[in-house]
């Protein structure tokens, strides 16, 4: 498949405020580490995102949180009749300036994944990934759901059988629910169990179409790759996708702030070619990650890994220099800096013991033992 990457330049400044989880520099810096490993550029040019229109977004939102969601940004205040009923303004989804144009431009962005994909390639739009929001409320960092738009995309191809892998730490609710009653679509979301917002229990199967993998505390590679050996793939398998959508998620991985999984990269990236290897058209989405570093080097690494470009055993100096320029406040302490985010794009693997608990979840996904929480 011929791979695109979609991107704009909005996403070159940090648009949440304060100490929001996501003011940090995400889609900026894994543009500029491209460009600068010569991942992208003539050969690979990074395509323009659209801004999503209303027409677009109403065909998931419904158009009182539209206009609720661009009078609060314009007014720089939210009622709170709007806080009530779109649970936006809060410390969890606040309002900013841009947050509109921000948020249907991820959108507009996954809308076009979904028709490049339609029609053969693999198009990597790592701005995406919102998979909490929902039709009228914000949710989990999460305004609109582009994971959704990208679906629809597909669908609106005429598409029939649309498989979405959710391998973000945090489960895939929103996509879940919006798609719950419809055939068409497969939800499977691997995510740290206990962990908000605290749904997707491994019996969850939404409307029968989904399926879910609440995982322990530090799951290592080896244990990841049981799952998706043995109950992840198999379903996908199974339902036989003409078109994946996979969320990746940067806070699985070993280092992240707000969970509590131990995955390598490359494990990660191991896995998301397996689920685009399903069908023939892909989508591949970025979503969680709250440790500058390691989701730069991630989501970097995988469009290397995407497009079959060569990724070097050590960084360059430019490259190092831009690492070095990161901030974050929730990751610190030069204690919790592990050196090879600063030299390197792979990760080693993190390989470990299997867990009897990894074993019941993919016998309880394939069928085979209760579902038991």
């Amino acid at each position: 498949m011929a791979a695109h990457f979609i991107s704009s330049p909005i996403y070159g400044a940090v648009g949440y405020p304060g100490n929001h989880p996501l003011s940090i520099q995400r889609i900026g810096t894994v543009e500029k580490l491209c460009a600068l490993l010569g991942w992208t550029g003539n050969h690979a040019p990074v395509l323009r995102s659209p801004v999503a229109d209303d027409a677009l977004l109403s065909r998931f939102h419904a158009p009182e949180y539209i206009s609720a969601l661009r009078d609060s940004e314009g007014a720089r205040s939210v009622t709170e009749a709007a806080r009530e009923r779109h649970n936006i303004g809060t410390l969890e989804n606040p309002v900013f300036p841009g947050l509109f144009n921000r948020a249907a431009t991820s959108v507009g962005g996954s809308y076009l994944a979904g028709e490049l994909a339609a029609k053969g390639a693999l198009a990597y739009h790592p701005a995406g990934g919102t998979h909490h929001g929902l039709r009228d409320r914000a949710n989990g960092f999460c305004f609109f759901n582009d994971p959704v738009f990208a679906i629809l995309a597909l669908l609106d191809a005429g598409l029939e059988r649309v498989l979405y892998a959710d391998l973000d730490a945090h489960h895939g609710d929103g996509v879940e629910v919006a798609f719950a009653d419809d055939p068409r679509v497969m939800t499977i979301s691997v995510h740290e169990e206990d962990r908000w917002p605290f749904t997707g229990l491994v019996s969850d199967r939404a409307g029968g179409n989904a399926r879910n993998l609440p995982v322990p505390r530090e799951m290592n590679d080896t244990e990841f790759d049981l799952l998706m050996a043995e109950a992840v793939l198999p379903a996908a398998q199974g339902f036989s996708p003409q078109a994946v959508v996979v969320t990746t998620g940067a806070d699985a991985l070993k280092g992240d702030p707000l969970s509590s999984l131990a995955l390598s990269n490359t494990c990660l990236w191991d896995a998301v070619e397996a689920l685009v290897a399903l069908a023939p058209r892909a989508v591949v989405l970025g979503g969680g990650g709250y440790n500058p570093w390691t989701l730069a080097r991630a989501w970097s690494g995988l469009w290397a890994r995407l497009s079959g470009q060569s990724i070097p055993d050590e960084l360059p100096a430019e490259a190092r220099d831009l690492l070095k320029t990161l901030e974050c406040d929730l990751v610190d302490d030069e204690d919790e800096q592990d050196p090879a985010w600063f030299t390197t794009i792979a990760d080693r693997r993190n390989d470990g013991p299997i867990r009897e608990r990894f074993r019941d979840i993919a016998r309880a996904v394939r069928g085979t033992a209760p579902a038991d929480g």
